[in-house]
């Protein structure tokens, strides 16, 4: 393993590998650091290549030793999507990272896999976590798997679909009267008390290092490239800072060998819960919280702890943190449906409908390569499209198939 130590993001102090919750001196986040160094002189493309097909195939960036048994994360298809790039009127080379094809459908479960195996290194007796959706199927996923009682803590306007899936692993499920906010909170006061390993709270800093695994793999699956280009979605701000820095680790140690130094960060929230966006439209770094209205729920912190990181990702790499409203979310959704066969949940619509902003600007180049990443499945939220479905009552009579068919062309 070639992770050191923790670090502050903050004021830089630094800090062993165990349970943390931030900076003791400035309360910061903190995050791992390697000797990135010994991972060069280490680590080939053939030696990733022939390890197991999933993210602990980048194990020298990773701040755990690979478990001895986890359930199969990662590896999920990056898809060429020309024809949503047509309906966009975009000439670029367009592809959807889609995490779909995770054990629960979403990418939580890359950071509860990290977090998962350092809470059994670390000798805990149960996994917990504070979430929006996502993150509940795939913590009560993981402690199945590992045969750990887990503690599932979420806002009691969840979408039903989330709630009764993780309680499905066997979890108990607290729904909590308040925001994911108050149940944040909630899940850190007990963490103090309990010998839980809080997989977002006491163990985030290893959580959130399973995010730039999809970086990792983007790299690989282009052919050792970095993209142009990226379009990612934005709640706490951990993703999208953290796919940046498996960007620049896989440059740093040579492994990325064509694209730019590094991509222009697109990040995406719902209009109902922006901080982030709101922080970045000012010019300032103050992200101020909001209490959280919408449909894009698995977006909605309203007080993001990386948010001010995310705002510098932009500016940084010439990107943008943008709004949708409602309407553009659900037709985001059905975009990307009926272009490339990938339904996804309200995320991914926050996410395809950014990617059309920027593409009605004009920002991409005919000769660029764009990642937009989609984090979860749309049958976790079908709530949100369902008033927009509309189906065909008939009777088991061929006449009445030809009937309708012949009046939608005539008409």
């Amino acid at each position: 393993m070639f992770a050191t130590r923790l670090v502050c993001k903050g004021c830089g102090a630094d800090y062993p590998l165990d349970a943390r919750f931030a900076c003791d001196q400035c309360f910061g986040p903190l995050e791992a650091a390697y000797d990135e160094d010994a991972i060069a002189r280490s680590v080939t493309r053939e030696q990733i290549q022939a390890g197991p097909s999933t993210l602990w195939r980048y194990a020298a960036f990773l701040p755990v030793e690979p478990p001895a048994r986890s359930l199969p994360v990662g590896n999920s298809p990056l898809i060429k999507a020309d024809r949503l790039a047509e309906a966009l009127g975009l000439r670029c080379k367009l592809y959807i990272k889609t995490e779909t094809s995770n054990p629960t459908h979403s990418f939580k479960d890359r950071v509860v896999s990290i977090a998962a195996a350092k809470a059994v290194e670390l000798g805990f007796e149960a996994l917990g976590c504070a979430s929006t959706g996502n993150l509940a199927g795939a913590t009560a996923a993981a402690g199945a798997a590992l045969g750990l009682p887990t503690y599932i803590f979420v806002p009691d306007d969840l979408e039903r679909e989330k709630i009764l899936a993780a309680a499905a692993y066997g979890a108990t499920v607290f729904e909590v009267n308040g925001t994911y906010d108050d149940v944040n909170r909630l899940c850190s006061e007990l963490a103090y008390d309990r010998p839980w390993a809080f997989v977002n709270v006491n163990l985030r800093p290893y959580y959130a290092e399973g995010s730039k695994t999809v970086a990792h793999e983007t790299v690989e699956q282009l052919g050792w490239r970095v993209p142009d280009r990226v379009v990612a979605p934005i709640a706490s701000g951990s993703l999208y800072t953290k796919i940046l820095r498996g960007f620049r680790e896989s440059r740093a140690t040579g492994l990325a060998g064509e694209g730019p130094e590094q991509p222009v960060m697109h990040g995406a929230q719902g209009a109902g819960c922006a901080p982030v966006a709101t922080a970045f439209a000012s010019g300032g770094n103050d992200v101020f919280p909001v209490r959280p209205t919408g449909i894009a729920k698995s977006l909605a912190i309203g007080n993001p702890a990386d948010g001010v990181f995310a705002v510098g990702v932009a500016r940084d790499t010439g990107g943008s943190i943008e709004a949708v409203d409602d309407d553009e979310i659900v037709e985001g959704i059905r975009l990307l449906a009926r272009t490339t066969g990938i339904f996804t949940e309200t995320a991914g619509g926050v996410t395809t409908a950014v990617l059309r902003r920027i593409a009605e600007r004009g920002e991409i180049g005919a000769d660029e390569t764009v990642v937009t990443y989609i984090t979860g499945d749309g049958l976790k939220t079908i709530d949100a499209v369902e008033p927009t479905i509309e189906t065909v009552p008939i009777e088991a009579d061929p006449d009445e198939v030809e009937a309708f068919i012949d009046a939608r062309v005539t008409a």
